[in-house]
């Protein structure tokens, strides 16, 4: 098949520059480069149409080509208008991988790729935030029937997943990849922490030592962003709903206070929650002059846009990635990355050693989905832990490190309970 003439992307001139990214992660992701060799002797997806929904930048593609080595005939298409790379598109149309995404499409060409992905009628798929799985259970049901199941990358997509489920309404069954360990306490809370402020500071160009900056959610994303502040010197705030997590907060040597105190004292304010409308109006309306505006929660729906637009007076872009906003008391607020994923949008996302072991539980998980989907049923499943532990130790092999082993003896004192 020719995947050029099949694949909506930009230019396929772009290709040589994509293929560069490419290897460069590849060198950096060594437990998935290991599943990958066992992809290619086992053929876990042998006659097989995979359907990705992912940020479509380098580590994502050698994710698609991990499962391609599998067997798998593989399409993939963007998570997020801005995060997708072009030039990585186009080299994996050249490595044989249909794709059907571009750098910030209009709102209906980003659905059409959605569906044009969808309408390869995958067996297995991969999502991030929920938009396949939406559309396959609600406008085209009529995709639904080849669909054996697949695996979800976001906390965001698992709400989703997970209200579909309580309504009886899921029609496979869904990997919860975000709710692995080797997920959360790596990806979301290293890998967040990290890339957000790289997508900020390259952005802004600011310093953000001995500024305010405030952290709306205190999960693992939340405390990724918040203890990366701290690192670069700045005073932490942290808002939450959540009373645990106010304490757990609290108790890590944060401030905590609601919303509408916290937003007469941030410099920075990045979103990491996974609900709407978390920054809005009356926030807006007493924030400090030059107050900086991120979100890093999947969807750019928790700073209130409308709103914002509505109080101000004038807006322009005042440098890329970087839009300011006008009040009518003069004030200005600068709203970056348009209010999506600050860092994806603004910059190259998680470190490639950081998603080495998150893509490589996708793959795991993809493969495991497929063998047991009959068994499994319609139903939200957490990753098997076993495959979470075999991650974990791939990872320290690759590192070098070797952990202690439990004796016989051990083992029988901890299997008894007589002392």
């Amino acid at each position: 098949m020719n995947m050029v003439s099949e694949s909506i992307v930009k230019d396929m001139a772009l290709a040589h520059n994509g293929h560069l990214k490419i290897d460069w992660v590849k060198e950096h992701m060594p437990v998935l480069n290991r599943i990958r060799e066992r992809f290619e002797k086992e053929q876990p997806f042998a006659g097989l149409k995979v359907a990705i929904s992912l940020h479509l930048e380098a580590k994502t593609a050698y994710l698609a080509k991990v499962v391609q080595a599998g067997g798998a005939e593989v399409t993939i298409t963007g998570s997020n208008p801005l995060s997708t790379q072009d030039d990585v598109c186009a080299a994996l149309v050249e490595d044989g991988i249909r794709v059907f995404a571009k750098y910030n499409p209009d709102p209906a060409e980003y659905k059409e790729h959605l569906i044009k992905t969808l309408e390869t009628r995958p067996d297995l798929i991969i999502d991030d935030g929920g938009d396949l799985v939406t559309i396959l259970h609600s406008e085209r049901r009529d995709l639904l029937s080849q669909v054996r199941g697949g695996a979800e990358e976001t906390t965001t997509g698992i709400l989703r997943l997970k209200a579909l489920e309580k309504e009886g309404k899921l029609e496979f069954p869904m990997v919860a990849v975000n709710d692995a360990f080797c997920k959360y306490l790596f990806d979301n809370r290293y890998g967040t922490g990290q890339s957000v402020w790289d997508g900020i500071n390259r952005t802004t160009n600011l310093v953000v030592a001995g500024k305010t900056v405030v952290v709306v959610g205190y999960g693992w994303c939340g405390k990724g962003v918040a203890m990366r502040a701290k690192g670069l010197g700045a005073k932490v705030i942290v808002t939450e709903i959540d009373a645990i997590k106010a304490v757990e907060a609290y108790m890590d040597g944060f401030e905590v206070m609601p919303m509408s105190e916290a937003a007469k004292r941030g410099d920075y304010f990045v979103t990491v929650t996974g609900n709407r409308d978390v920054i809005r109006k009356e926030h807006f309306e007493v924030m400090k002059d030059g107050a900086i505006l991120s979100n890093a929660g999947h969807f750019d729906v928790e700073v209130n846009k409308v709103e914002l637009d509505a109080l101000s007076t004038s807006r322009r872009i005042v440098r890329k990635d970087i839009e300011e906003f006008v009040m009518a008391d003069g004030r200005k607020v600068y709203l970056l990355a348009e209010g999506r994923l600050v860092n994806l949008a603004a910059g190259d996302g998680h470190p490639a050693e950081i998603m080495d072991m998150t893509f490589a539980l996708q793959a795991v998980s993809l493969a495991y989905v497929n063998e047991q989907y009959k068994a499994i049923g319609k139903q939200v499943l957490n990753v098997p832990y076993e495959l979470d532990a075999m991650v974990a130790q791939y990872k320290l092999e690759a590192l070098g490190i070797g952990i202690d082993k439990l004796t016989d003896e051990q083992k029988a004192y901890l299997d008894s309970w007589v002392e």
